[in-house]
């Protein structure tokens, strides 16, 4: 139902303001009259999406983690949420997420709960936070919430960083090895070609081919471009389509290389998320939809949401779990461990703590292997290439 924002004037002729969704703008003037109000202003209000207004940048991890600590700081302080949102909205310096602020400090003056503001922008604030804030506005406990999704958010901010600073290294020591090519294809080898066209003598089979590749890319670069940008655009396509995604997905849990590192991943949100979850009172069913959201692969969401049949019959988590196969052992014997001593959210606790270790370290174990790999490539490229640059002079000197 479309929002309308108005400005009317009471029968005291008092200036009035405020913001009513309705069908039309008709029944909005309807409404204002019954009330007696006299309307000087009527407009829709287009609701922005997220990804409306992209050019103010992402609200990422690192900005819901800390706007969740300041919040926390300023309701362990006795502030009001009304002027937490106020103060909070004026401070932040991230432009969209000011924008939010201020909508959600707006929806709570109207009488909408906090944790009915944050459901108004699902885009923007996940499914896990809306939760626990509905938790802590029925407990009285929105500070301890707030702590706690502080936590959460920035042990995950740790390792998407993790994830990110491990890749930086290959690639660009990709994107070097790929440009000193080009450079020697392009630029050097017409430079030998000349060389040897003057000379009369057979080229080798290497710099024959060498030769047409250079030829190829410094005639027909256009078309080499295109191609590399529309596999980019296609794979970016299929990653936007639920079928897609769920085929990626599956792959980084079948492929040697990255498969190790995807299951710690997923084991370290898992944990975490569920422990969150239990800690704030959630009841499991509710929590494991929370939980299907935050892993970050589809297939192992699918299988999580799948649990939850064999729970509502009471079967205990640790044996849907195992049997999904997507997880280490340590996490379903854990569990089992934490259902049998009635400790489960500091059991999972610790055992996300433990896996964002082992995040680290396969990190490391990945790099250890795909940088000499890299290197080796690069040299054996590079190699390549010299040696069909040098042939042709060694038979050009045999001949004088």
């Amino acid at each position: 139902m479309p929002l309308y924002k108005y400005k009317a004037v009471s029968a005291s002729g008092e200036n009035l303001e405020g913001t009513e969704t309705a069908n039309s703008k008709i029944e909005i003037l309807q409404r204002l009259r019954e009330k007696q109000y006299y309307p000087t202003a009527v407009e829709e209000v287009v609701e922005k999406d997220i990804r409306d207004i992209q050019l103010f940048g992402k609200i990422s991890i690192k900005h819901i983690a800390v706007f969740c600590r300041q919040f926390y700081t300023m309701q362990n302080a006795g502030v009001t949420i009304v002027n937490t949102l106020d103060i909070l909205s004026q401070q932040v310096d991230h432009k969209k997420l000011k924008i939010i602020i201020h909508e959600l400090y707006e929806d709570v003056q109207k009488g909408y709960t906090f944790s009915e503001a944050l459901e108004k922008h699902p885009h923007v604030f996940p499914q896990l936070m809306i939760y626990m804030v509905e938790a802590g506005e029925a407990s009285g406990t929105m500070d301890t919430v707030m702590n706690r999704l502080a936590d959460h958010y920035e042990k995950e901010h740790k390792i998407n960083n993790k994830i990110k600073s491990a890749m930086v290294y290959p690639i660009i020591l990709s994107i070097v090895a790929v440009a000193v090519v080009i450079f020697l294809l392009t630029v050097v080898m017409p430079t030998f070609l000349s060389m040897f066209e003057g000379s009369g003598v057979p080229l080798p089979i290497p710099t024959v081919i060498l030769l047409t590749i250079s030829a190829a890319l410094r005639d027909f670069w256009f078309v080499f471009l295109s191609i590399i940008l529309l596999v980019m655009l296609g794979f970016r396509r299929l990653a936007a389509t639920p079928d897609g995604q769920r085929t990626i997905d599956r792959w980084k849990l079948r492929l040697p290389l990255v498969k190790g590192l995807t299951r710690k991943i997923v084991s370290a949100r898992f944990t975490r998320t569920l422990s969150t979850l239990l800690v704030s009172g959630i009841p499991l069913l509710q929590s494991l939809e929370s939980v299907a959201g935050a892993v970050g692969n589809t297939v192992v969401a699918d299988g999580i949401l799948s649990t939850r049949e064999d729970i509502r019959k009471g079967v205990a988590l640790s044996t849907p779990i195992r049997k999904l196969g997507f997880f280490p052992p340590m996490v379903d014997n854990m569990i089992k461990i934490g259902e049998e001593s009635g400790t489960l959210d500091e059991i999972l606790d610790k055992t996300a703590n433990f896996f964002d270790e082992e995040v680290e370290t396969e990190i490391q174990r990945m790099l250890t292997f795909v940088e000499p790999m890299l290197i080796v490539i690069m040299g054996v490229v590079i190699g390549f290439i010299v040696i069909s640059m040098v042939l042709p002079m060694f038979d050009v000197l045999q001949t004088v």
